[in-house]
């Protein structure tokens, strides 16, 4: 399935997971709508993705928190931007690692926020124009933490068991309307993700990746963009991925 010309929708694109993302659908051609808070940094990306490939480029500030937002960004796109054929929804946090009892309420509100109702307003928002055109593709960025749970990370792995259920009830509910859902699910990433998680603590951000080679942004972009090249009626429906280092959510070899 060939990607040129097609429009590529990535939130939570300014970095990491997303940015990796743009580069590689850049690579092959694609036109891309990119979605962040950090606009600066997603303009100052604009240069490098139209010089390795990416047919245009057009950047939104956006938090997908925002149910107003979201469907003003969506409604509000040029008609030659309005056919969105890939939605990569993305965006999403983790903060904190406290046992629930102890748990800091903000931190659970913007996770829940992020990660279970933004995607939500992103596909409400995508979605329906996908199904009136009888195409298009939706890939959830979801986690292992989707799948098992481990201490501390009660509220993020709720939030993440919640993509991967919204996942499956979304390709249900797709069924017959030639839309295909999809999630990539990784383990170990090293990206702000834990910098995030600990509020900007980098050394204790630092210590997780530490004695392993963890996944690099990349390697996940690579997963995505296969799920996103298959034929028409291939639907790989979720990939769990793992560093060769770490056999499951609780289970990480670190060399001394």
């Amino acid at each position: 399935m060939h990607l040129a010309g097609q429009i590529v929708f990535v939130t939570g694109a300014s970095s990491g997971i997303g940015l990796s993302c743009a580069r590689a659908f850049a690579k092959e051609g694609a036109r891309l709508l990119l979605a962040a808070r950090r606009l600066d940094r997603l303009e100052s990306s604009v240069p490098d993705l139209l010089g390795i490939g990416a047919a245009a480029v057009r950047t939104l500030a956006l938090d997908v928190r925002d149910p107003s937002a979201v469907f003003r960004a969506v409604d509000s796109l040029p008609q030659e931007w309005k056919d969105i054929d890939i939605l990569v929804n993305n965006a999403g946090l983790s903060r904190g690692l406290d046992k629930l009892h102890e748990g800091d309420l903000a931190d659970w509100d913007e996770m829940i926020d992020t990660n279970v109702k933004g995607l939500l307003h992103v596909d409400r928002a995508v979605v329906p124009g996908m199904v009136a055109r009888g195409r298009g593709m939706v890939i959830h960025t979801g986690s292992i933490a989707g799948w098992q749970v481990y201490p501390g990370g009660n509220v993020y792995c709720a939030t993440k068991h919640a993509v991967r259920a919204l996942t499956e009830g979304l390709r249900l509910d797709l069924l017959g309307t030639g839309v295909r859902v999809a999630s990539v699910d990784p383990g170990l990433v090293e990206t702000e993700f834990s910098e995030v998680r600990f509020h900007g603590d980098r050394s204790r951000a630092g210590a997780v990746y530490r004695g392993l080679t963890p996944l690099t942004p990349e390697d996940v972009a690579d997963v995505v963009l296969f799920v996103a090249t298959r034929p028409p009626h291939v639907n790989v429906a979720d990939v769990i991925l793992l560093p060769t280092d770490q056999a499951s959510a609780t289970h990480l070899h670190r060399r001394a």
